[in-house]
């Protein structure tokens, strides 16, 4: 359990209604002694302990509770279900490392979303956009996610609400690269497929901003409004002949679901290509899993067991698919260790995705910032294994000042 740096309202409970997810500020036993310890209830491991220990009330803080998910019970439900890939899967070691990669990633990042708000910025003033500059930005990402896609990865972690349409198209474009060079598709494909992600959610910049924002569920019409993004943005790119017309089909059918609840033509199953069920997937994902105006982030992890229990929407061979390539942990996700330490996924384990690489740079226990060192903790050298996901607003953390000093720098 972690340390709290926050005062906060408390409630007293008894073991009984303890859940995972809940904050403990203390706890008491039959005798009545009052123990102080911190933290939050991240298994049912822990509840059972508790029991065992004769604890019997709790003192919780219920502003600080959050959502869990048994993550063995995920990988176990991926695992459970008989997989046929799409293609062979490219297996092989990264041409580069890591630390190679990543100042070029941070600038060719940097430089895409640039670009994403100037072109943006030409629609919403109704001038014409050049759509070669965003297909040779693609291009340069899908080079650099053939060298060492955790670089990019990495970067697509790191978002804000406030420029969330300029980051999701980025973002999007970036896991769709890595998604299909994970089913095993040629380059150029790739490629074609990095462009109309990049370009997907374009037609938005002609929507209002109080309906794109709005904290309060929206009303019909303003639903209408929303889902005319799409043929907003099929309309500006109709005299794009650069833009394939796999990657428009893609563009189209974001939206689309393989029951058919989705919009703009109500399309069901295979009448939806898998270029269209592939970034309907990655869509969801990271609207998910970034903050937006409205909502908080989940952890991957939640948004992962969202798209599981959710077959008459996703194509469920391809949301396997997609939990695979991006790991249980994907790379970039910010981790609290049983020990305290804080760290960023810095590479997968694909033989035993619960136990990644953590680049560790933080101890909550001690509240400041130790040497940056990169764990596998696969090694049983290594006693620490991941307690949870967490946010850097939970310990006021300056997260890009650490990620630049541990992977850029």
């Amino acid at each position: 359990m972690s340390k709290s740096t926050v005062s906060e309202i408390t409630q007293t409970i008894s073991i009984d209604q303890l859940v995972t997810g809940m904050y403990v500020k203390s706890f008491s036993d039959n005798s009545s002694i009052n123990i102080k310890s911190e933290g939050y209830i991240s298994s049912d491991k822990s509840i059972t302990q508790l029991r065992k220990a004769n604890i019997t009330q709790l003192v919780i803080v219920p502003a600080k509770q959050k959502q869990t998910v048994n993550v063995e019970k995920v990988v176990k439900e991926i695992k459970s279900k008989q997989s046929s890939p799409l293609k062979k899967k490219i297996t092989e070691k990264p041409a580069i490392s890591l630390d190679s990669e990543m100042k070029k990633a941070s600038k060719l990042y940097k430089n895409a979303k640039s670009l994403q708000e100037k072109i943006l910025g030409q629609i919403k003033n109704k001038k014409s956009i050049n759509v070669r500059e965003a297909e040779e930005t693609t291009n340069a990402m899908v080079d650099s996610i053939f060298r060492n896609q955790d670089a990019l990865t990495c970067m697509s972690r790191f978002q804000t609400k406030d420029s969330y349409l300029i980051e999701h198209s980025l973002n999007v474009s970036i896991l769709m690269s890595v998604f299909a060079k994970h089913l095993g598709l040629d380059k150029r494909l790739i490629q074609e497929l990095a462009l109309g992600a990049f370009l997907h959610d374009i037609g938005k910049i002609l929507l209002p901003i109080d309906i794109l924002n709005k904290p309060t569920p929206l009303t019909a019409k303003e639903e209408n409004i929303i889902r005319s993004h799409v043929a907003l943005g099929l309309k500006i790119l109709e005299d794009s002949p650069s833009v394939s017309h796999m990657a428009i089909k893609m563009i189209q059918e974001h939206h689309e679901r393989v029951d058919g609840s989705g919009y703009p033509k109500k399309l069901q199953g295979d009448e939806i290509s898998k270029y269209g069920r592939m970034i309907a997937i990655i869509d969801s994902y990271d609207a998910m899993t970034c903050d937006r105006a409205y909502k908080k982030s989940v952890a991957p992890i939640n948004a992962f067991k969202t798209l599981i229990a959710a077959p008459e929407c996703y194509d469920e061979e391809l949301v396997e698919n997609f939990i695979q390539c991006m790991g249980v942990y994907p790379v970039g996700t910010l981790v609290k260790l049983n020990s305290g330490k804080l760290g960023l996924i810095s590479r997968l384990n694909k033989k035993k995705p619960l136990h990644p690489y953590v680049r560790v740079f933080y101890n909550a226990r001690m509240n400041q910032a130790i040497p940056i060192q990169e764990i596998n903790l696969s090694e049983s050298k290594y006693k620490d294994q991941i307690d949870c996901c967490i946010r850097p607003e939970e310990f006021n953390l300056n997260l890009l000042g650490f990620f630049k000093t541990a992977f850029i720098d």
